[in-house]
């Protein structure tokens, strides 16, 4: 390929007022970013397709340029960031209108009632703030045992300094409490199912004459709480929305944007006393889960609910907007009758059964709105519905009543799933039972014949169009680890034979392990070696993998990756527009064509008619009908899985632990909504008061050996701030440091950075300028050993509003190691569409210094030059090599922090060699002579280099 040399820009101020940066382009020229002299602006570039992924400022704020500017105003709300967006088209009839307790609707603007509060010194059943904090920190945060808070208290009664008793006399004293905490409570009910058919006399099988326990809370009171959540009362839409971007064209964000609850709107409409009401989809999931095998394998069956009126990233981060409601029998027999088919009948009509009494309390307000307190302070008048079920293949075909390996949406047969199909629905359901036997029903339709899902006589409900998309079990671990993966493997062993394939094996692992750290990357010391996956694990891998199998594979192969984890990047985004679907699409069909390679190979000889790869297929659809679906992912529950059944039962005697783990996420639900209450009323103060999932704002001052991550900013569009304490023992006199650091050039580069400073008109290379006529160096300059950036980011795990923080290093020693120079995004041209409109870079060294009063913080850094004029066509990333001079030594420039976009990744080109045994990842970027831009890094890196 043809080598491109991008230039590299050199930071340097404006005379005009406010303003005091500019950069040097390609002929060494300097140019203003900003045209109109307006000061420079590092959070408002909205029009750059580059910077696309940073929102606009929101009205009422005023960005603070490099040069100065100012922060809010007193009183001014900034708003969380977002994206320049025309106003959403809201239903016209279920519009959400508030009104009063007897349902009246209020004028428009009206305010809501005032709060019956207590007194503001009323912390009931608490005698003070500092009790809460202290029962929050002992029951939720450190989960101390009974016998260690009876420990605690009696040390503390016992101190001479005490100013009196401890706060709580025992655990039992603390319990009870918290047990008289009036928020927050919706009691446990439980109910028992046996079997009602005939039961033969003799050795009759058990599961036949024993009863089945459900537990369960009342839904109806449990969503009901969840909408007069006030920590909620931002990210909920009150109505079903139509959200179109820049260009007018559709975009699917939130649920509330999918066609679904809009059609479903349609619907409700023409029901008496409905206009004005606020439709409220419930959502659904459930999954069994295993606690611990080496126990005797203690499954629990958990059934959690949210409601499709909060935003995406609300549920995502477990913000008690998804709630446990209820622990599902799981039947049990022995080997004898397991299989049986009278049993499984019997397991599926139990499943069923349960969930249809447990929602039988929503049925009255499906057809009749009832008024309801709403987290604003307002009531509405609300109408319920089914909403999407959030569930596995397993679970889906459960659910669905529908044989193991067909589709549970569609009517494809199960032996040519991506064949001639069309939608399942309970009217073609019904016809079907009407005309057909049961064998043809099982055989021909994969209908399981005597069962009806738990749907199927409640309103509007069709349990079909109800399942979700699944990005954990179909995409991520099902697609990715499963299959393609897994095929990986036996296509080398296939080719090469066993024992040359796990010599393979093994450089890839080896590949995989040399990977450079990257913040919020999942490091894999042994390669991808190890049994137990989980979920994340499967996500780390698909970051590292492809260009750790490109020369091992054929160049099909490698393409069939790519598509495939374009489809799933694409999908996995936060907000999804017409233009994106579109790019779905095209990634889909790439990879169908692509994957051809693996049943030519002989890997997969009798095609792809495999259940999760085909419910690929599905996903447009469903982001129109139900919008992003990182909203309804089973990762959501999984992840809840583990706050309301596998630590409680860890905190049980493991003896009737369930009677116990009811008991525990009761306390934690009170806890939960006695910290909502005391915030809402003013009386907590932070930390306390951030709500329990919400990340504490990172100060740039922490400790430098964490990767910060989500942060709960929302007045930050995107910036890079150097950390705030410097490297001590380092020389402040710029010649001595250099000296210190082995960078003999460091004087001279400084000394031509202050040139550029001056001469902001220059029209030759700053490098022919003779050093005679530059000034000299500054005379103290201050090491920092990182820089912070935070930046939009969406669809990662962020914080609420979008936000997150990244740690970029440049240290000589990380954790007691090697040193660690990170690389980073520099912007280069902000009119150019992705990374077109960027460089990559490594920091040598962070610094900053003063001059005529002004801070300058800086960076030295290395550059990467693209190889051709377009990403690989068979990895889909750009290509980079290192800049090298005549000497054979890394081309060194000085940078302005605020040019440098966010962190880069950058993976080796691996080619055909194989590496040393003993290769150190700390060395990888030294190694090789040319990277990839690993856009696949996190989903902010793809979308800004997609």
């Amino acid at each position: 390929m043809a080598l491109k040399k991008a230039f590299r820009p050199r930071n340097i101020p404006c005379p005009a007022a406010g303003c005091n940066l500019f950069f040097t382009n390609k002929s060494g020229v300097t140019q203003h970013k900003n045209s109109a002299h307006a000061p420079f602006d590092n959070r408002a570039r909205q029009a750059s397709p580059v910077r696309a992924h940073v929102p606009p400022s929101p009205p009422g704020s005023r960005a603070s340029s490099v040069g100065g500017g100012g922060d809010a105003g007193p009183g001014e709300d900034l708003g969380p960031p977002v994206r320049l967006r025309r106003q959403p088209q809201y239903h016209p009839v279920l519009n959400g209108r508030p009104c009063d307790r007897d349902g009246n609707f209020l004028p428009p603007g009206a305010p809501p009632a005032p709060k019956g509060y207590p007194p503001p010194d009323d912390y009931t059943p608490y005698e003070g703030p500092q009790d809460f904090h202290l029962a929050d920190l002992l029951y939720r945060k450190i989960q101390m045992s009974a016998g260690e808070i009876d420990e605690l208290m009696q040390n503390w009664a016992s101190r001479p300094e005490s100013a009196g008793d401890p706060p709580f006399a025992d655990h039992n004293d603390l319990y009870n409490t918290i047990d008289a905490t009036a928020l927050g409570t919706v009691p446990w009910q439980s109910f028992e199912v046996t079997y009602d058919g005939p039961i033969p006399e003799g050795n009759t099988a058990t599961w036949k004459t024993k009863p089945y326990t459900v537990h369960f809370r009342d839904p109806h009171a449990v969503l009901q709480a969840q909408l007069a959540n006030p920590d909620f009362k931002l990210e909920m839409d009150f109505a079903p929305k139509r959200t179109f971007g820049e260009d007018n064209c559709r975009e699917y964000q939130d649920f509330m944007s999918g066609n679904w609850a809009w059609r479903q709107a349609d619907v409700i409409m023409r029901l008496p006393g409905t206009h004005g009401a606020t439709f409220v989809p419930v959502i659904l999931g459930s999954d069994k889960t295993t606690v611990s095998v080496a126990t005797g394998q203690n499954d629990y069956y958990p059934l959690y609910m949210s409601n499709g009126l909060v935003h995406n990233n609300v549920r995502r981060a477990h913000r008690n907007a998804v709630s446990l409601i209820g622990f599902l029998a799981i039947p049990k027999t022995d080997r004898e009758n397991q299989d049986s088919a009278e049993f499984r009948t019997f397991r599926r009509n139990l499943f069923h059964g349960s969930l249809r009494h447990i929602l039988e309390s929503l049925r009255p307000a499906m057809t009749t709105p009832e008024v309801t307190l709403f987290g604003d302070g307002h009531y509405r008048r609300v109408v319920y519905g089914l909403g999407p079920y959030i569930a596995d293949y397993p679970e889906q075909v459960l659910l669905a009543c529908t044989v193991q390996g067909w589709c549970a949406r569609c009517t494809a047969s199960n032996k040519d799933l991506d064949g001639p199909s069309g939608r399942r629905s309970q009217e073609h359901t019904e016809a079907l039972f009407e005309a057909l036997d049961h064998k043809a029903l099982w055989d021909d339709y994969g209908v399981i014949p005597d069962v009806l899902p738990f749907t199927w006589d409640f309103p509007r409900a069709d349990i079909y169009e109800l399942l979700s998309p699944d990005l954990l079990h179909q995409v991520i671990k099902g697609t990715f680890k499963d299959h393609l993966v897994t095929w990986v493997g036996e296509y080398l062993e296939a080719t090469h034979g066993a024992k040359k394939s796990k010599k393979i094996m093994a450089d890839i692992d080896r590949r995989i392990a040399a990977v450079p750290a990257f913040p919020g990357l999942r490091r894999f010391p042994e390669g991808r070696g190890f049994k137990q996956w989980t979920g994340d694990d499967s996500k780390a891998l698909m970051k590292v993998y492809l260009p750790a199998i490109e020369g091992h594979v054929p160049p099909q192969m490698l393409r069939a990756f790519s598509a495939f984890l374009e489809f799933c990047y694409l999908t996995r985004r936060n907000i999804v527009g017409e233009d994106t679907l579109v790019a779905i699409d095209a990634a889909l069909i790439r990879y169908h064509t692509e994957r051809k390679i693996f049943e030519d190979s002989g890997v997969c000889p009798n095609g792809f008619c495999l259940p999760r790869q085909h419910s690929l297929t599905h996903y447009r659809y469903l982001i129109q009908e139900f919008g992003a679906p990182n909203g309804l992912c089973s990762s959501i529950t999984e992840s809840k899985h583990i706050k309301a059944v596998k630590e409680p039962w860890r905190r049980s005697s493991r003896y009737q632990a369930l009677d116990q783990m009811l008991t525990i996420n009761d306390r934690l639900d009170k806890l939960a909504a006695a910290r909502v209450n005391f915030t809402e009323r003013g009386m907590l103060q932070a930390p306390a008061a951030r709500p329990a999932a919400a990340p504490a704002p990172v100060a740039a001052a922490v400790n430098d050996d964490d990767d910060l991550g989500a942060t709960n900013e929302r007045d930050i569009l995107g910036e890079v701030k150097l950390a705030v304490t410097h490297v001590r023992n380092y020389p402040h006199n710029p010649t001595l440091l250099a000296a210190h650091l082995n960078l003999p050039a460091l004087p001279n580069l400084l000394r031509r950075f202050l040139y550029a400073q001056d001469h902001p008109n220059l029209d030759i290379p700053l490098a022919e300028i003779d050093l005679d006529d530059c000034p000299d160096p500054p005379r103290s300059v201050q090491v920092l050993p990182s820089a912070i950036a935070t930046f939009y980011a969406p669809s990662d795990q962020s914080g609420i509003g979008g936000m997150l923080r990244e740690r970029i290093r440049a240290v000589r020693s990380w954790r007691g190691g090697s040193a660690r120079y990170d690389t980073i995004f520099v912007e280069q041209d902000a009119t150019l569409p992705g990374f077109r409109g960027l460089l990559a870079a490594r920091v040598l060294l962070f610094f900053s210094f003063k001059r005529a009063n002004i801070e300058y913080p800086c960076a030295l850094v290395t550059w990467f030059s693209t190889i051709g004029d377009e990403p690989c066509p068979d990895v889909g990333m750009w290509m980079v090599e290192p800049d090298i001079d005549n000497r054979g030594q890394r081309i060194m420039d000085i940078i302005h922090i605020d040019s440098i976009l966010r962190g880069a990744h950058l993976i080796p080109v691996f080619g055909d060699d194989f590496l040393p045994r003993n290769f150190k990842f700390t060395a990888s970027l030294d190694s090789f002579r040319a990277y990839y831009i690993n856009k696949y890094a996190d989903h902010h890196s793809h979308e800004i280099a997609f």
